[in-house]
């Protein structure tokens, strides 16, 4: 990997290289990836990393007209290479050929979905870093061109953790000083039916609809794609254990910094109808969503959680029981991480949202 891809897929907002937001980031990424792998088309999309639901795809013109088949694909059909698999895998990288011994036609997804669509192979990479992921990344090969090569998927391997911390990064980025983030709407709610035609919404929920094409460039009347994920986990999670899930759900951030809690929820009634809320985002989700964007260790994580309670610095050794000294060793740790140098400033860092 040449030093011009490092320094792309490496930049990091918080050290100064805000000048880009995270989807120009995710193009630049793709134009990056093309320079050195050839494809027809790609999608980078971010996801919540406690459910690994989608929070905003940059996906490329070609993929428009079958985007939403493959997340039905995803959800309610058994498949190879399923992203939740590669995200748990040693090896988080793996293409269409490799794992159907050079016949695609084993994969349903690549009869019914990709060869129709022109495409042939297919490449994808969970965004790993740090033991969490933050989003999937896939490429596309044109129909009846080569498949992706071992050594080609090697080099997304070597760029997948790279990747993975840049996109780690844009979690943490605080609102801007002309934010209005304090005036965003909230209580957001709309009614689908089962095959995710919109019913109904209020005003709420139609402008943070808006907001999120706005997010993935999406035409009027699309569903955006962290509200058709949610939906879908809901249906799939259903079929198999006939259960409604809590993992229907995201924690995303807003174009101004803010964060944002979509979820999806089975309502009572013959008609199998969804409804999806969007509501500001609790404190307890952007806290466990920081702390993972920053590192923290498993006690590093506890005790940040327990200062947010306010305890003193005896109070928490007590309480963990551990010595007053290694507690300062452990807040200088996630200061260091967080950026901050107090706990006014720690507790703002993860509070302010």
């Amino acid at each position: 990997m040449n030093e011009a891809m490092k320094s792309i897929l490496q930049l990091d907002p918080a050290r100064g290289g805000g000048a880009m937001n995270s989807q120009q980031y995710r193009e630049a990424v793709i134009a990056k990836l093309r320079s050195v792998i050839p494809f027809a088309a790609a999608c980078c999309t971010t996801v919540d990393p406690h459910t690994l639901l989608t929070t905003g795809a940059v996906t490329e013109q070609g993929l428009a007209a079958v985007h939403s088949v493959l997340f039905e694909y995803e959800y309610l059909h058994e498949d190879y290479m399923k992203y939740e698999h590669l995200a748990k895998a040693e090896l988080p990288v793996a293409c269409l050929s490799g794992v159907t011994g050079g016949s695609l036609e084993k994969s349903e997804r690549y009869r019914k979905v990709l060869q129709p669509a022109g495409f042939g192979d297919e490449l994808r990479a969970a965004l790993v870093a740090g033991g969490v992921c933050w989003g999937f990344l896939t490429l596309f090969r044109p129909l009846d061109s080569l498949p992706f090569q071992a050594q080609e998927c090697a080099r997304i391997a070597s760029a997948a953790p790279l990747i993975a911390a840049g996109l780690r990064s844009y979690a943490t980025s605080q609102p801007g000083k002309d934010s209005d983030s304090g005036a965003r709407e909230d209580n957001g709610i709309m009614m689908l039916n089962e095959q995710l035609v919109p019913l109904s919404a209020n005003a709420a929920a139609n402008y943070w609809l808006e907001q999120m094409r706005q997010f993935e460039r999406l035409d009027a009347g699309v569903l955006p794609g962290p509200v058709r994920a949610v939906c879908l986990r809901v249906v799939a999670e259903e079929r198999a254990s006939g259960v409604v899930p809590s993992s229907a759900k995201i924690c995303l951030q807003t174009g101004d910094g803010a964060y944002l809690t979509v979820t999806a929820s089975r309502l009572d009634g013959p008609e199998g109808m969804l409804a999806v809320s969007f509501v500001n985002a609790r404190s307890s989700d952007v806290f466990r969503l920081l702390a993972d964007a920053f590192t923290l260790t498993a006690r590093e994580k506890q005790l940040a959680e327990m200062l947010l309670l306010g305890l003193s610095t005896k109070e928490l050794a007590e309480s963990l029981h551990i010595s007053a000294y290694t507690v300062q060793d452990h807040l200088k740790s996630i200061f260091a991480k967080a950026g901050v140098s107090s706990r006014r400033e720690l507790i703002s860092r993860l509070l302010s949202r």
